[in-house]
């Protein structure tokens, strides 16, 4: 038996743009993942999201599994009983695709190679293949790479000198070849004093979907990638301002990040109600992920008023530390 846990991520800058190489900054949240699995008689498994107990496993509804079993590993073993349980909300924007790719991946590893320990790089790429995979060739590295590294990981289209620089990955996409780095940031002590709230609206957003909207909309109308430039120069001043440890100008650069990614079309009234609402208790808050529904983010010192204004409208908060963990295995 081998288990292992990924955790979750929030996007404070850059998504959507950082699928056409612009950066991105995102942290890793406490929720997660976990998968434990163990050699079994025949094909089984059991998700806490779905279902109470174990059922026959089929590839066509677990294509990230799938794809870390057979293209990645190549496994041609026993069958194999697999458990998920996740406290993330189900296509929400979190990276729960991602982390069930990477606690998978990791597991699969210890199981198959219980004597070598797994490179983490190895394993966000791994992760970043079955999200590829999954989403008909569009995806970017940062929800993989985050879940994997833990902390808090910048996604850029290039290296970023003032970064700690961490490995490089590529991806053919049906646009064409597309090239990102990963850099990890050295957090502030500021950072230790505030509170990521992330509001579910409760409605689904497949990340596929939102990516093939976004790019049939650059397509018909150019003029957004103008957008796509300003979300980048917004994303570099939040980092910087984060580095810095000035909260106040992190928040101002989540709002204006939030304005960006109305205008190209991927939020909605849920999120916004949420934002505005959650904005006075806030450094700043904005959609995280996708879009068109999923979830929200605030950066607060406020955590339970917060949490209050999310359920007031409607949503379902979660609480989370500013930088988690990466992926890793979990002892018995």
């Amino acid at each position: 038996m081998a288990t292992a846990f990924a955790p979750g991520k929030c996007i404070l800058f850059g998504e959507h743009a950082v699928v056409y190489g612009h950066p991105a900054v995102a942290v890793a949240i406490d929720a997660g993942v976990k998968v434990e699995i163990e050699i079994s008689e025949q094909w089984e498994i059991r998700n806490t999201h779905y279902a109470n107990t174990f059922v026959e496993f089929k590839a066509s509804k677990n294509p990230h599994i799938q794809h870390i079993i057979r293209e990645v590993f190549d496994y041609n073993g026993s069958p194999l009983k697999i458990n998920i349980e996740s406290d993330l909300f189900s296509s929400a924007g979190l990276g729960s695709s991602a982390a069930l790719s990477n606690a998978m991946g990791a597991a699969l590893h210890k199981l198959v190679k219980p004597d070598e320990d797994i490179d983490m790089i190895d394993l966000a790429k791994m992760g970043h293949s079955a999200e590829a995979s999954a989403q008909s060739g569009r995806a970017s590295p940062t929800d993989s790479a985050t879940s994997s590294l833990g902390g808090c990981v910048v996604v850029s289209g290039e290296k970023i000198e003032s970064l700690e620089h961490i490995f490089d990955t590529s991806l053919m996409t049906p646009e064409g070849e597309r090239n990102w780095s990963i850099h990890s940031v050295d957090l502030h002590k500021n950072v230790d004093d505030v509170w990521l709230v992330l509001g579910f609206t409760g409605e689904a957003a497949p990340t596929g979907e939102m990516v093939a909207g976004v790019a049939r909309r650059l397509k018909k109308n150019p003029e957004l990638y103008n957008e796509m430039q300003a979300i980048e120069n917004i994303t570099k001043a939040g980092l910087t301002a984060l580095e810095l440890g000035n909260l106040e100008a992190v928040g101002m650069a989540m709002n204006s990040c939030h304005e960006k990614l109305r205008i190209i079309g991927v939020s909605n009234i849920s999120l916004d109600n949420m934002v505005a609402a959650t904005r006075p208790h806030s450094f700043g808050s904005k959609l995280t992920g996708a879009g068109g529904g999923g979830c929200m983010v605030a950066l607060t010192s406020n955590p339970k008023r917060v949490a209050q204004e999310i359920e007031l409208c409607g949503g379902k908060p979660l609480i989370s530390r500013f930088g988690s963990n990466g992926a890793h295995i979990i002892k018995k």
